[in-house]
């Protein structure tokens, strides 16, 4: 009754408001105040609240050590050398440290970096890495912002790490001896493609290493200096030290320096990807002592000054407990009249600020101090007037941790844009997943796009924006990933290329983006163009069962379960990329039958018992029904509800995603960090406003998760955002009134030049939910009205071959539009056949159809229907893999050959046992060649048979071998590629046997080694 009436309080302040907010309209109008500046916002130590082993855990894959805001230098332990969850070096179950590194990756599932490690040992030095490695305890284990300690139990030694943006810091803490070593290992991680050492003095070295990993042609100089001298050195090529020398070169380089006795050492090191000169320049700027102290400081204060831009207060109370000394987030205890609580609201804080500070630790800086920085195109060239940045996970950031840098940092962002655009400049494309000099093409989508417009539209325009546009234009003109194909047909398709839903979707936003940019710019034909492109969403949508659907062969691909993950979707399956078209998602409620249809769609993809299916991906993590919160493509899902008549759906489920799927634990992020996104989603999600299509200016609202929470704006502003109902439940919070300014605010968006206005903005909520409330909000838009499309037919027959006759069908999500076709080849228009009844198709056959709507045609679609040889039959002694059926059980004799991308799906999958199939045909025949279609893609564990034998027999019990042909390639090479296992046996017999031997266990040089690898066949021909 209590929590009822405190609702109803809520509302009638509300009312309140609304009434007040009336009468002030009747005021004469009053003369315009003069603004008043804020004062300057007083510091908080907030670093305290930074726990950077969140992430460790679980697949965070985030590291904990040192680093400066955005730094070029992590330095940081390494733990782990191979696996999925050592992709940042670190992992927070390892027990054992192989030494410390300058550079790590933050939250990514690819590993790469993690050069120049540096380990202190005591001893004979040792240069092998399962030699000189260590055990550590993990309670002797302290890491804050800009610092990481610990104990090596093996040698005795305290190790302390701090960093500056271009230099990392080491301080050593030796026991008596007179044999202090220091490892350098320049063969650590990945494959060395050049490097060298070279002893300067005795306080001094320098070195180089190129490497290649995710990154194929990594540069990095380093230049270190030590406190104390070192009496000795050794540099050892393959692992034998070269004597006398003092400069050593190769692919497998190590050294070691010696110290007598000399209790404390500090090692100074500055990095660079231009020259080992640059990497002095950048110690020497940064760094111009040995004092330790002072540059933790100094970090401490860089992080201080990044994470005072937002201050929060408050949060969940605490329940009532028994007395007890810990809570059970492991922070103190406080009393109230006798009784102990755990400090939840500290727990909150905790999670809230180091989730700010993944966000601040990438992009990474990638020039030195006097600007000079190594270009995509491997030449050396100099930022002027802005730093170049390296490290950009696109796909993942532009949906939160962009737009929160928007709003808290945007000389940054102006900066990350000029970086496109130099990248742009010198390798002729934005980036997509920049990493140290290289273009990994990581990832779909030309997400450089959204993060562009969407600074652009909120005001950062310091940066040639005509260039711009030009850049977004070529990215995705381009012939390539399928682009070409979205551009000729409206959607990527299934049988031209992989992953082709989350393309075509992903390709769509970026459009629109496009055409928002080009609205900007007062460009009406590029408006014109891209609003239409950004429409395709359509083409890939199937009406019939409301899931985002491959288009195969002028059709559906088949068969389809929503909840499998295969080559269709990046990352996902349909359950999570049907709802990713933030760019209309009015269009898409329209599409889906309305908004209760679309609620209702909502509530499924939340509540189903539905289980993932298909093949294993360690992405799809952070369950809620189908909804992923563990990966990128379902963050921005929850604020859905908000189109709707229920937001308060969206208020539950964003709570319990805050709630549920991160914590103050090790493992207390549901999925990859991937360089801040998973943490500016809380972030943003914090403060009750998210933005689900940057480029557009509105914010969803929320439900804020603190009492107080200040934003600082670069403006000078302050917004400032209250939630006294934060306090209220620990659980679930509800809308029950919004002021802005003091007066009642009746939407459940807020536009981005309200925000940069500053001001106040009261959220008040309670434990239960307003439904009559939110539902009379004014509610957010996401709609395309200009320049409509007509969306794609699509030609039904549920198979792509046929023995005997099928019947097709033409259908197109427009119920107005109608259809024409054509089965003879030619381009089908107004005057072609009119679409009324099912075809019937006997022969070989090309169907081409096309929907008309009041004069605006769809593209034109297009199916081919081939007929089996009915002479042969073929049966499989071995199954294949469900997971790789291709076309079925005839497959092998479909006369359909694949390509060398397995992922389109023609190709049938074997593992675990050899292929072995039997032709029957019908009678003795003569028999000129036999061939097997197969593939390898050593990377994707797919291998060429060992070899294939062909057996004949005329009665199909007692065979004989006709011919054995052995595969020409080896394992080792790793680009995709097909091969043909042909014979010429010139036999006569009714029956064939083919045994396809497998390779058995990946080779020891595999990341995978002793994994079982797969045969993929495509076609067997007999001539």
């Amino acid at each position: 009754m209590r929590l009822i009436l405190r609702g109803v309080l809520f509302v009638l302040a509300f009312s309140f408001g609304l009434n007040a907010s009336a009468q002030d309209t009747e005021k004469p109008k009053e003369k315009p105040k003069k603004e008043k500046k804020e004062k300057p916002l007083k510091k908080k130590e907030l670093t305290q609240f930074v726990d950077p082993f969140i992430g460790t855990g679980g697949h965070g894959h985030t590291y904990p050590g040192a680093v400066a805001p955005f730094g070029m230098v992590q330095l940081s332990p390494d733990t782990r050398l191979e696996g999925w969850d050592g992709s940042s070096g670190y992992h927070y179950s390892d027990t054992t440290v192989y030494g410390f590194s300058h550079t790590h990756l933050s939250g990514t599932g690819i590993a790469d970096y993690c050069d120049v490690l540096f380990m202190p040992t005591t001893g004979d030095p040792q240069l092998k890495n399962t030699d000189y490695r260590s055990g550590f305890s993990k309670k002797n284990e302290v890491a804050s912002p800009g610092y990481y300690k610990t104990k090596l139990n093996k040698y005795n030694i305290e190790v302390e790490l701090t960093a500056t943006t271009r230099a990392g810091m080491h301080q050593y803490d030796y026991p008596n001896t007179d044999k202090a070593n220091i490892i350098i290992d320049l063969q650590h991680r990945d494959e060395v493609l050049d490097s060298w050492i070279e002893v300067v003095n005795d306080h001094e070295i320098r070195g180089f290493r190129r490497s290649k990993s995710w990154a194929t042609d990594q540069y990095l100089y380093f230049y270190a200096k030590f406190s104390k001298p070192f009496k000795t050195y050794g540099i050892a090529l393959d692992d034998k030290l070269q004597t006398g020398q003092s400069k050593v070169q190769g692919k497998n380089v190590k050294m070691y320096i010696q110290f007598d006795n000399p209790g404390e050492v500090v090692s100074k090191v500055g990095i660079s990807a231009v020259s080992a000169e640059g990497a002095l320049r950048n110690l020497d700027a940064e760094v111009p002592d040995f004092d330790f102290k002072k540059v933790y400081k100094q970090a401490k204060a860089a992080w201080n000054v990044e994470l005072n831009k937002i201050q929060v207060e408050g949060g969940a109370p605490p329940k009532p407990q028994q007395a007890q000394e810990v809570s059970p987030y492991g922070y103190p205890t406080y009393t109230k009249k006798g009784v102990q609580f755990p400090d939840h609201a500290r727990a909150k804080q905790v999670i809230f600020y180091t989730a700010l500070y993944h966000c601040m630790v990438a992009p990474n800086i990638y020039n030195d101090v006097d600007g000079q920085y190594r270009g995509l195109d491997q030449k050396i060239h100099t930022a002027t007037g802005f730093n170049y940045y390296t490290v950009f996970s696109l796909w993942d950031t532009f949906r939160a941790e962009n737009p929160l840098l928007n709003l808290i940092d945007r000389k940054r962002t102006s900066d990350f844009i000029k970086t496109f655009l130099a990248m742009y400049e010198q390798g002729g494309l934005l980036p997509i997943w920049p990493l140290a000099s290289n273009e990994t093409y990581c990832m779909v989508g030309n997400h450089a796009i959204p993060v562009i417009v969407d600074a652009y539209a909120k005001g950062i325009r310091d940066f040639n924006a005509e260039e711009a546009f030009t850049a977004m234009k070529a990215a995705v003109n381009r012939d390539q990933f399928g682009l070409d194909n979205y551009r000729k047909t409206g959607a990527v398709n299934a049988d031209v290329e992989h992953e082709s839903v989350s393309k075509t979707l992903d390709y769509a936003y970026d459009d629109w983006c496009i055409a928002q940019m080009a609205k900007m710019l007062n460009k009406p034909m590029e408006y014109a163009e891209y609003i239409k492109r950004a429409q395709y969403w359509k083409n890939v949508f199937n009406n019939e069962n409301t899931f985002m659907q491959a288009r195969d062969n002028g059709g559906w691909y088949t068969p389809f379960e929503p909840t499998e993950i295969n080559n269709n979707y990046t990352e996902g399956n349909g359950w999570q990329y049907t709802f990713l078209v933030p760019q209309d998602v009015e269009g898409l409620m329209k599409a889906m039958g309305g908004k209760k249809d679309f609620e209702i769609k909502l509530d499924e993809l939340f509540s189903t018992n539905a289980k993932l299916s298909g093949r294993e991906q360690a992405d799809v993590t952070g369950l809620v029904g189908q909804y992923a919160h563990g990966n990128e493509p379902s963050h921005h899902i929850a604020y859905l509800y908000n189109f709707t008549n229920a937001p308060d759906k969206t208020q539950y489920y964003v709570n319990k995603i805050l709630r549920e799927q991160y914590s103050d634990k090790p493992d207390g992020l549901s999925g990859n960090e991937d360089c801040g996104q998973m943490s500016a989603w809380y972030v943003m999600s914090s403060l009750g406003i998210y933005n689900i299509a940057p480029g557009q200016q509105q914010y969803q609202v929320g439900v804020p998760q603190f009492e107080s929470i200040i934003v600082s704006l670069e403006n000078g502003k302050r917004f400032n955002i209250s939630n006294t109902g934060a306090t209220v439940s620990r659980e679930n919070n509800f809308l029950q009134g919004l002021n802005l300014d003091g007066k009642a605010y009746n939407k459940l968006y807020i536009d981005y030049e309200t925000i940069e206005k500053g001001g106040t903005f009261e959220v008040f909520s309670g434990r239960i939910a307003n439904k009559l409330f939110v539902q009379d909000l004014e509610k957010p838009t996401s709609a395309i009205k200009d320049e409509l499309i007509v969306p794609n037919p699509s030609i039904l027959a549920g198979t792509k071959t046929f023995k005997k006759p099928i019947t097709v069908e033409i259908k197109c999500i427009d119920s107005l539009a109608k259809i024409y076709y054509t089965l003879d080849g030619t381009t089908p228009t107004a005057s072609s056949a009119l679409y009324n009844k099912p075809i019937q198709i006997l022969v070989n056959t090309t169907v081409k159809a096309v929907a008309i709507n009041n004069g605006k045609s769809s593209f034109i679609d297009e199916a081919t229907f081939t007929k089996i040889r009915s002479d042969i039959k073929l049966t499989l002694t071995n199954k294949y893999l469900p997971n790789y059926s291709a076309q079925g059980d005839e497959t092998l004799i479909n006369g359909i050959h694949g390509t060398a991308n397995w992922r389109l799906g023609n190709w049938q999958g074997y593992q675990g046992k050899d292929l072995e199939a039997v032709i029957d045909m019908g009678q003795v025949k003569p028999i000129k060649q036999l061939s097997l279609g197969t593939l390898q893609d050593s990377r994707a564990w797919i291998v060429f048979p060992k070899y294939v034998q062909y057996w004949i027999s005329d009665d199909g019990k007692n065979y004989k071998l006709a011919a054995t042909v052995n595969t020409k390639i080896d394992v080792k090479e790793l680009e995709p590629q097909t091969q043909e296992f042909a014979a010429a046996v010139n036999v006569k017999a009714r029956y064939i046997k083919l045994i396809a031997k497998q390779y058995g266990p990946l080779p020891d040089w595999h990341e995978s080694k002793g994994s079982p690898s797969y045969i993929f066949a495509d076609e067997i021909t007999v001539e």
